[in-house]
């Protein structure tokens, strides 16, 4: 009994083991950042926050702060799976209990990490697949079938357990070093990325930008806050010296550029706010960032546009293309090719090494990832990826508002509350933000510094509530004069369009 209580718990210790590799290859293997054990490293870190976590992190610096939770977290789930094992021959159905438990809390903690893509997720799903089949595998030999009682160990017991653990052992080895080796890509475009050496700058935001009001969103969004959508499951690795951007179509010159061609340029940068436009009313589907790159209308001038074009094809190294009208990348907003985001080189999630990046317009047309290729044509000539899937051919940022304080469903002290959020109409630029309660009469709010109509705006006021429940609506007026419509549209195929209310009980 007792060997084979050793037996089933070194199948649970390979089966840990085996979920863990074929999770964190399957990261690896589409260029993903997030795993989920430093996700739940992470969470732990956080949950711990000013407690052990500080402390350790004192005593022993923030890099093996970290590496000390990875390992801290690698060290549980083994146990529990070592555990596990020894339930094979009591409660079978545990160990999927178990294995779906974990696969929740890794899934829970990816999920949580702005940065994470899809891929992140899917490796999440491939650890618990994998802790299911070879738990299974393992434990086969060790059981009796029908029965409660183990197997006898014997010869051909143990010859059968060892064969499937070494055949186990060896197809973890096998995709480790698969997702390893697929990863140094990735790892040599990082490194080079931490390697570069320029000329930008954090941004500074104007004072009076941040309302002080607890609970807001910040007015600048770090990198790894900010809000990710794009096609791409395996993010494009592309290192600076192997960087090309062909500009051709409706031009006198066509140009081929490379990092340090466009680095060698005179340099523009400018806070801009970007929004996506699956973003419902009142989501968070949006960001403000300092953006540093070159202007796209200068690029342009040089390749000389010819008469008749009337918009720009771009194409990211994936293949996903837009179509952005040569007015919004040829006037006088700051429409770039953005190498840096708020002092640092482009993420790789966020288009590392060059995206565009152009004010006033939803990303889906314009703000291409990975870009390699801008071709100067005319709208009636092609269809763009969203185009093609019924979405807009043309879509310009709507005026929009949101309710950040109190949040919806918040429970909150009678009397004076205060309340906030944000508001935004790149490009136009925000006028006057009103809020309404429980349906009375609209009162303007309080609006924060911007540095020009290209951003976001905080906002801010004061509201006196009985004890019960209330009703709280926002509605934003841009400086052309229109006011939001209270009618609510669906995202598809230019924005949705409605006010953001939200509920609250005041106590």
């Amino acid at each position: 009994m007792n060997r084979t209580r050793s037996l089933l718990a070194l199948a649970g210790v390979l089966t840990g083991i085996a979920g863990l590799v074929t999770s964190q290859a399957t990261v690896w293997l589409f260029q993903a950042e997030n795993g989920a054990v430093s996700a739940v490293a992470d969470a732990v870190g956080d949950l711990l926050a000013g407690g052990p976590a500080m402390d350790l992190g004192h005593l022993v610096g923030p890099v093996w702060d970290k590496r000390l939770l990875v390992m801290g977290v690698i060290a549980f789930l083994v146990a529990a799976t070592a555990w596990v094992g020894t339930q094979a021959t009591r409660r079978r159905w545990l160990a999927d209990l178990v294995f779906f438990v974990l696969g929740g809390i890794g899934l829970v903690s990816v999920l949580r990490l702005p940065n994470s893509t899809s891929a992140s997720t899917v490796g999440v799903i491939v650890g618990v697949v994998t802790w299911m089949v070879v738990y299974r595998l393992l434990t086969g030999p060790l059981v009796r079938p029908g029965h409660a009682e183990p197997a006898t160990v014997d010869d051909t017991t143990r010859r059968a357990f060892l064969l499937r653990a070494g055949i186990t052992a060896g197809a973890v080895a096998v995709s480790g070093t698969v997702g390893r080796v697929a990863s140094r890509k990735r790892r040599a475009v990082e490194q080079a990325r931490r390697a570069l050496r320029l000329p930008i700058t954090a941004g500074t935001a104007p004072t009076g930008s941040d309302l002080g009001v607890r609970g807001l969103t910040p007015w600048r969004t770090p990198n790894d806050e900010f809000y990710l959508i794009d096609t791409a499951f395996s993010k494009p690795t592309i290192a600076p010296r192997d960087w090309r951007l062909r500009i051709h179509g409706m031009v006198d010159r066509e140009l081929t550029l490379t990092y340090d061609d466009l680095v060698s340029r005179a340099m523009t940068e400018d806070w801009v706010t970007l929004c996506c436009v699956s973003n419902e009313v009142g989501g968070d589907l949006i960001g403000n960032a300092y953006w540093s790159g070159f202007l796209i209308r200068d690029i342009l001038a040089e390749a000389g546009i010819q008469p008749g074009a009337t918009a720009v094809k771009q194409t990211s190294d994936d293949g996903w293309t837009c179509g952005t009208p040569i007015e919004a990348l040829t006037d006088d907003r700051n429409a770039m090719l953005a190498i840096a985001m708020n002092g640092s080189p482009l993420p790789i999630e966020h288009g590392f090494p060059v995206r565009m990046v152009v004010p006033g317009l939803y990303g889906f047309v314009s703000a291409t990832k990975w870009l390699v290729d801008l071709e100067v044509t005319t709208f009636d000539t092609f269809d763009a990826y969203w185009t093609q899937r019924g979405w807009a051919e043309q879509s310009p940022v709507l005026t929009q508002s949101r309710i950040e304080v109190p949040r919806d469903g918040a429970r909150t002290s009678n009397g004076t509350v205060r309340i906030g959020g944000s508001a935004w109409a790149q490009h136009t630029g925000i006028a006057k933000v009103e809020y309404q309660l429980d349906g009375g009469a609209w009162t303007e709010a309080t609006l924060g510094k911007v540095p020009d109509v290209d951003t976001w705006v905080q906002w801010s006021g004061n509201v006196e509530v009985s004890p019960g429940d209330h009703f709280l609506t926002v509605r934003a007026t841009d400086k052309t004069g229109y006011t939001q419509t209270s009618v609510r549209t669906d995202v598809i195929p230019s924005g949705a369009t409605g006010w953001h209310s939200i509920g609250f009980e005041a106590r």
